[in-house]
């Protein structure tokens, strides 16, 4: 059936106004996660990007005077993170599926902490910040892809660009697993124990006395205890001294110090697991 002028530039223009709405629901600006800092809540570290790095990836070193080797990698956004290995590339690293066509990787990890195929959330520990295949150093190699392009990283929707070409001339800190809710888990410690900013031994903040005390969640962080009684995990909690100038409310301190249970747990005194932030 042949059609009139008219009828052809009507459908010509209804096919461009539709090429121009998909066009605009693609924008990956559009459809970006919330992304994260790949590293714990309250920690600071630096970061760089060197001319032999693909995909606009940037390399973090923790510089808040906790260890970088061993740090706890989290997952900056939520989504299913699968495991790999390149020993004379990337090393041990996870990609994390975000939908939408986003991915992040994480690359270099001394350890994995999730299965392969898991369900993780924006937060959660999925190995350890190492320097397994062709590293010079322990650090964080992150990226975010869209579409299988690197993107410029944009941390809680603020681009960290114009990247830096070495390390100490830009720095961030992590909000990445701070939690924020009001549940309160009770558990006895025996002893009082220094709270700290971070998980780990620098930046004390003030003390929480031994006794019955809330905490609402925990995070994955440096060992502290004895050759046979020690404890990874950090119970996050407001302290009851404060030390002059510091800030007292979400300080971290060691599971090491609960009246029971075992090495490397972390539960309140009902038995339950205290969960992470």
């Amino acid at each position: 059936m042949r059609r009139s002028p008219r009828t052809c530039l009507l459908a010509l223009l209804a096919l461009l106004g539709g090429l121009l709405t998909v066009t605009a629901t693609a924008s990956p600006a559009a459809a970006a996660p919330n992304f994260k800092a790949p590293y714990a809540c309250g920690q600071q570290w630096t970061y760089s990007h060197h001319s032999a790095e693909v995909r606009q990836a940037l390399d973090f070193v923790r510089t808040d005077g906790g260890s970088t080797a061993g740090a706890p990698v989290l997952a900056s956004a939520g989504g299913t993170a699968y495991r790999y290995s390149q020993p004379s590339g990337a090393g041990n690293y996870i990609a994390i599926e975000h939908g939408g066509g986003w991915k992040t990787y994480y690359f270099h990890l001394a350890a994995f902490s999730v299965a392969n195929g898991a369900q993780v959330g924006q937060g959660q520990q999925i190995g350890t910040t190492g320097s397994t295949g062709n590293s010079s150093g322990a650090h964080i190699h992150y990226e975010q892809l869209y579409n299988g392009v690197g993107q410029t990283i944009v941390i809680n929707g603020r681009s960290l660009a114009p990247y830096p070409g070495s390390y100490y001339s830009k720095y961030l800190t992590s909000d990445n697993g701070c939690g924020g809710g009001s549940g309160k888990y009770w558990v006895d410690t025996f002893a009082n124990a220094t709270g700290y900013a971070a998980a780990n031994t620098a930046d004390a903040q003030g003390i929480l006395n031994a006794g019955t005390n809330y905490v609402y969640c925990k995070v994955w962080g440096a060992r502290v205890g004895t050759a046979t009684q020690f404890n990874h995990w950090w119970l996050r909690t407001d302290l009851d001294v404060v030390y002059a100038g510091k800030n007292g409310r979400n300080a971290y301190v060691s599971a090491y110090y609960l009246s029971r249970w075992g090495n490397d747990e972390a539960r309140d005194n009902n038995g339950a697991v205290i969960p992470n932030c």
